[in-house]
This record gives C-alpha cells, structure tokens and sequence, in this order.
C-alpha cells in the first residue's frame, strides 16, 4: 500500500502541474495582450507629434515661421490690411482712391487744394457764427485741435531707424563685401526706374497702396496653394544663380577683405 501511494503522488502532482501551467499560460497571454494594447496608443502618440511637426515644418514664403497676421504686427494696421474690419479698410481704400483721381485724373494741386478746403471751411464757420446773432442761437463749438507730442515722436523714431539701417545697407554694399546684396540692388533700382518711366511718383505710390491692401488678403485665403508654386520658383531661381555665379561671377577678381583678424 505504501508502495501505491508513493506511485501515485506523481501522477497527482503531474496533473496539477499541468493545470498550474494552463492558469499560467493563460494569464501570460491576456498580461501579453492587455500589454499590446496599452502599447498600441503610446505607439500613436509618439507618431502624432512627428506628424504635427512635420505639418509645422511646411515652406512658406519669404521663411516666415508666424500667421500672416503677426507678421504685420497683429494690431489695428494688422487688421486694416488683411480686411478684419471692413468699414475701416474699405475707407482708407476709397480716401487713397479719392485722392488719386483729385491729383492725378483732375490734376489738382495740393497747394491749391489745401487752399480751397481752408476757405470753404472758415467762410461756413465765419457765416454761421454771425448768423446765430440774428437767429438768436448759439453759436458753434469749434474744438481745439491740438497735435499729441508721443504719436509724432514715435513715427519720426521709427523713421529715423529705417533710414539709418537704409544707410547701413547701402554702405554694406558700396563697400563690396556682399556681392548678392549688390546685385540686388542694382536690379531692384533699374526695374524702379523702368516703373517710375511709365508713371509718376503720386499713381506709383497709390499702386502701391492698393496692393499692400489687396496682395496680402488673397495670400493669407490662398497661402496653401501659393506657397508650394513658390517653393519650386525659389528653387529655379537659386538653381539658375548658382549657374550664374558659376560662369560669371566666381570668375570677378575680388580685393583683398578689409576687415581681417589681427594675430
């Protein structure tokens, strides 16, 4: 009997183990798949930020990393330029219009138009405020208008900036340093002149005005469609340069730099 009993504990502990095992594997496959699937979203999360930065990482004009809205300073001029507010864009567009046609279609004077406003002006005022004599009114409010001192100031230093960093740039220029700046230049002025042959300073101006007001707004609703065409026309134009420089302007002799580290 002892004999039995010995033979036959292995065969119980066998079929426990068996079964331990089952229990195990199972509970090692549902551990694996409840593994996979807390993977699968720390999977997608880590594709989504290299799928966003990918999208941020698109060409646009000019290299430009901020909304075309930042880039034209983000307030009330912002807003004027890109049709924000309507009624102000549509004023400023008709005052420039109304302007133009005074100078350019009716060849009015500024002189004389300023002359012509001043007398219309002070005769109703000087009229109207006799009139109330006799009318026993009151005679008109004519508000004191007087120019604020920090506005002023903070054009003129803007525009003391520009003209200085103007200057900067032409003395870069003239002192032979930068031959692509150089080159530039000079084509930018030659096309100006070819412009400024077909019209006057006042039309050039106000074609200017008008597309500063117009260029942007349709560049903002179209920038998907345009900043493609003008990635591949960057890059013609600096494959053509590079052949430019290759021929013509790597052969230029140049002078020695001025600016040279001292030992």
């Amino acid at each position: 009997m002892a004999e039995h009993v010995e033979n036959s504990d292995p065969k119980g502990e066998s079929l426990l183990e068996k079964i331990a095992d089952k229990f195990h594997g199972d509970d090692s496959s549902s551990s694996s798949e409840s593994d996979t699937e807390t993977k699968k979203p720390a999977v997608k999360s880590e594709v989504e930020p290299e799928t966003e930065t990918l999208k941020n990482k698109v060409w646009r004009l000019f290299g430009r990393e901020k909304p075309v809205h930042k880039v034209f300073g983000g307030g009330k001029p912002a807003d004027v330029f890109l049709w924000r507010n309507k009624k102000i864009s549509a004023t400023v567009i008709g005052g420039a219009t109304a302007i133009w046609v005074l100078f350019e279609l009716l060849e009015y004077h500024l002189l004389t138009l300023i002359c012509h406003i001043l007398i219309i002006t002070l005769a109703v005022l000087f009229l109207w405020s006799n009139a109330t004599t006799f009318i026993n009114k009151k005679p008109p409010h004519i508000p004191e208008v007087h120019l604020p001192e920090g506005p002023i100031l903070q054009v003129a230093s803007a525009l003391r900036i520009e003209i200085n960093r103007a200057l900067d740039l032409l003395r870069e220029i003239a002192s032979g340093r930068e031959l692509k700046k150089f080159l530039a230049v000079i084509a930018g002025l030659w096309i100006l002149s070819i412009v400024g042959s077909w019209c006057n300073f006042l039309t050039l101006f106000y074609i200017s005005f008008v597309l500063l007001h117009t260029v942007p707004v349709i560049y903002e609703k179209y920038e998907d469609k345009v900043d493609p065409l003008a990635e591949k026309a960057m890059h013609e134009i600096k494959k053509q340069y590079a052949v430019f420089d290759e021929k013509v302007l790597s052969k230029i002799p140049r002078g020695p730099l001025k600016d040279k580290k001292k030992d």
